[in-house]
């Protein structure tokens, strides 16, 4: 099951016509860590997903579990 993380991610590097390869460059880390984030693996660097979406005026952040759960 893909997380929202990683759906998201791949929907914004859709809307900029970024290929997976473009976004990695771009954003300064690997394709194969794309790919994984994309994927939705649990286990990431958080830094490293940080630096990912910073390219779209994002960042990872804490969030209260109630929050999450009203908001789907």
């Amino acid at each position: 099951m893909k997380s929202l993380l990683s759906a998201t991610l791949k929907k914004l590097r859709k809307e900029h016509g970024l290929t997976q390869e473009d976004l990695a460059m771009k954003s300064g880390v690997g394709l194969n860590f794309v790919r994984q984030l994309e994927q939705g693996k649990p286990t990431l660097r958080m830094d490293k997903v940080n630096q990912v979406l910073a390219m779209f005026g994002y960042e990872l952040a804490p969030v209260r579990k109630e929050e999450l759960n009203e908001d789907c």
